[in-house]
């Protein structure tokens, strides 16, 4: 009896290493598995409460690369925009960013690739990309001839105009500068308030003052002033902060311009009050399909692009504006190859949704016949595809510093505080300083 009871106690015993055996092999061809499944990690700042329609296009198109590249996954994390924010500086600090993320252009992106976090992106970009983004958004996104993220959104700065006001005045749209003079003094005239401005806000102000300095000085002119390769004391520059002060004296603007914020100033737009305003596609839909707004007044806004100035050197073709966020990959990634071929599908993907879903307006270049979007949206993406030039926003250009400079400066040149060539030397002085 004894010898049966040992005899099974050996069975059982060998029986228990053969399982716990099974089971390590068994684990062990789980984790060889598991090892040629990839993982990119990606965050991104569209909740699926405050940005539901670019959510659900984020989704179904990570659900499209799942499919096409089987054995790679891509593992999300959302943000509100300000937790994004911060947690990128938490991430930065110990070299932990995420393989693929969101960026914004230009003073928000160079400390990251300054300091070696953001990896190239001129391969993607070439790779059958480049010819496909609107002109002027990808150098956005560039440092020193190098590209480090690919935009997915743009906005441009027309001026939205109210046809039954210049219906009523006998005014067309104007083509010159001088033409847009004679709009301002003849509508100023009639106790009408040409343009609406709500510049308390004071970036509002400075797509004015850009867009002069653009055509008269041309599309490099205010790059070069920031960018060190040319002087904010140019003549160019200098003139366009003088027709600023014109168009102040000949009563241009709304009363009271200067202490009201942008949705102040906005709404004498809206009201009818104002004949004119400058401001981003952004504004689209409340002219299109916010039915907040009434019918009849969606119904008589056009829009038209900044007139050019005569003798000066820019065109009618040159925007100013920018792109809004767009794609990194991160230099440190385990994954790179596989998070540039991602990012690369997500922007292609992103280009023929966007519109059409989320009314935004994407990076690259829209085919119009294919899309089903209000007649203003059409001809301002037609307007994009032939556009020459994308000036992007000064202040989005500048440092922290500068940038705050800049926008004191261009509410004092709006209150006639300071004399236009003391507004370019004061710019000129705080750009050095930093060099």
């Amino acid at each position: 009896m004894v010898k049966k009871t040992h005899t099974l106690l050996l069975v059982l015993v060998l029986l228990l290493i053969g399982a716990l055996a099974g089971c390590s092999g068994s684990e062990k061809a789980g984790n060889e598995s598991d090892s040629k499944e990839k993982t990119i990690t990606f965050m991104h700042l569209w909740p699926a409460g405050s940005a539901k329609q670019q959510n659900l296009i984020l989704t179904d198109i990570i659900k499209q690369f799942e499919a096409e590249n089987k054995g790679v996954k891509i593992k999300v994390e959302v943000l509100e925009n300000e937790q994004y924010k911060n947690k990128m500086k938490v991430l930065s600090s110990s070299n932990e960013l995420p393989d693929v993320g969101f960026t914004w252009a230009a003073g928000y992106m160079t400390p990251f690739v300054k300091g070696g976090l953001f990896a190239e992106m001129d391969d993607v970009l070439n790779d059958g990309l480049k010819d496909s983004f609107v002109s002027g958004t990808t150098e956005a996104y560039a440092l020193e001839g190098k590209t480090y993220g690919l935009p997915l959104e743009l906005n441009i700065a027309p001026i939205y105009y109210n046809k039954e006001i210049f219906k009523k005045y006998n005014l067309e749209v104007p083509k010159t500068y001088a033409e847009f003079q004679t709009i301002v003094k003849t509508l100023s005239s009639k106790g009408v308030a040409p343009i609406a401005l709500g510049n308390k806000d004071r970036w509002t102000g400075s797509l004015w003052y850009m867009y002069l300095a653009d055509r008269i000085g041309g599309k490099e002119v205010l790059n070069k002033a920031i960018d060190r390769s040319g002087t904010f004391e140019d003549p160019a520059l200098v003139k366009a902060a003088e027709e600023i002060q014109t168009l102040v004296k000949e009563n241009a603007f709304n009363k009271g311009f200067n202490g009201m914020s942008n949705d102040e100033g906005k709404s004498e737009f809206l009201n009818g009050k104002a004949a004119m305003y400058l401001m981003g596609t952004w504004e689209l839909p409340n002219y299109t399909t916010n039915e907040e707004i009434p019918k009849e007044f969606r119904d008589s806004v056009g829009f038209f692009k900044f007139p050019v100035y005569e003798g000066g050197k820019g065109e009618l073709d040159s925007w100013v504006g920018g792109p809004g966020v767009g794609m990194f990959v991160s230099e440190n990634s385990e994954v790179k190859e596989e998070s540039k071929k991602f990012v690369k599908f997500f922007v292609e993907k992103w280009g023929e949704q966007a519109v059409e879903k989320a009314g935004i307006i994407p990076a690259t270049k829209v085919d119009t016949a294919s899309v089903d979007l209000p007649p203003l949206y059409i001809d301002v993406l037609n307007e994009l595809n032939k556009a020459s030039n994308l000036t992007l926003f000064a202040d989005v250009q500048m440092s922290a510093a500068v940038a705050e400079t800049h926008l004191n400066l261009i509410q004092s040149l709006y209150g006639i505080e300071v004399k236009p060539k003391d507004f370019a030397k004061q710019h000129e002085d705080a750009l050095k300083a930093e060099e």
